[in-house]
């Protein structure tokens, strides 16, 4: 069986006897079109089935008025918030939003920025890959004068804007929660170093503990994907040590649930004997006994602050491309995992 012919405007335009040039000014509500013509010719084209090729008019008119989104996955409620936000902002500004996701991979992620590139869309918002460490894909965006945006996780280097948390300043405030609820021994599951963000949230930490005159060692720090698999098997690692930490701070939700369920299998008491916090809020995090103590990242306001730095650029096309740092300033919320109260 072949395949079924598309619909094409001159087909429309054979069945009204029209122009191709008439059918497409009436499709795209052109003014010097009577509304009788209009009413017609997207009446045949609704009858025939009529799909626009968006393609081939982003190529006639430069504009396809779609916006590519990487983030590293859907499956967490920050993406998720934020994603929701940024298509509530861009869908009234008459844009459309193609959501890709690197999958934590730089290779998914060069992917994912050809596959935008040659889908023709006026801007791209990224969230970096944790494998991500060569920028040459981001600079091949800014190369052809496309806005890139780049939230939660960017690079300075990129030069372009950028919406996040203070990163630095909110894990020295988780550390010195813990520090004021008397736990002295604290480890850290990080984030991998390479990644901005997770190096801010690491020098945060250490700088934290000399400031409180505890030691930094090495064996209470490790870096990895934060998944709740990472949480699990560096748990186990850190509850084997001859002296084990009293408080573990993870820098993200997912492998602070993974930590809590070694602590639990392992009758450890939370938070009497080792206290937990994580990072981002997830839902699971209030609903989990005890409940963790986390970070809220201002997930919406992020994504509107994104999608409204991707609109300034789009009217302002001349404005010079420089750093522009949007910093939020993040909420620590402490609940049962880290309250001795």
């Amino acid at each position: 069986m072949g395949t079924k012919k598309k619909t094409t405007i001159k087909d429309i335009a054979n069945v009204l006897g029209l122009t191709p040039s008439a059918v497409s000014k009436a499709l795209n509500d052109n003014p010097r079109i009577s509304d009788k013509t209009k009413i017609a010719v997207k009446q045949v084209a609704e009858n025939l089935n009529y799909q626009p090729n968006h393609l081939a008019s982003a190529l006639r008119s430069g504009k396809s008025n779609l916006v590519g989104v990487i983030i590293p996955r859907n499956n967490s409620n920050f993406f998720s918030s934020v994603l929701e936000k940024m298509e509530e902002v861009l869908n009234k500004k008459g844009y459309n939003i193609i959501i890709t996701q690197s999958y934590e991979s730089y290779k998914k992620e060069c992917y994912n920025i050809d596959s935008l590139l040659f889908t023709q869309v006026d801007g791209i918002i990224a969230s970096m890959a944790n494998e991500t460490t060569n920028l040459k894909f981001y600079e091949k965006i800014k190369s052809k004068g496309i806005p890139l945006i780049l939230f939660d996780r960017g690079e300075n280097d990129l030069n372009v804007d950028y919406v996040g948390i203070d990163d630095y300043d909110t894990s020295l405030e988780i550390v010195e929660h813990l520090v004021g609820s008397n736990y002295k021994r604290i480890a850290h599951i990080g984030g991998f170093s390479h990644t901005r963000i997770f190096k801010n949230r690491i020098r945060g930490y250490i700088d934290a503990l000399h400031k409180f005159d505890l030691p930094y060692e090495e064996e209470l720090m490790s870096e990895s994907n934060l998944t709740l698999e990472d949480g699990r098997n560096i748990t186990t690692a850190l509850l084997k040590l001859p002296n084990r930490p009293d408080a573990i701070y993870a820098a993200g939700d997912y492998a602070a649930l993974g930590a809590l369920q070694v602590l639990k299998e392992q009758k450890v008491k939370v938070p009497e004997e080792i206290a937990l916090v994580g990072f981002g809020n997830e839902p699971f995090t209030s609903f989990v006994e005890p409940s963790i103590s986390t970070i809220n990242q201002h997930s919406a306001q992020i994504g509107r602050l994104a999608a409204e730095a991707f609109i300034e650029r789009i009217n302002n096309p001349k404005k010079e491309v420089s750093l522009n740092k949007i910093i939020l300033k993040a909420e620590l919320i402490v609940r049962g995992s880290s309250d001795r109260n």
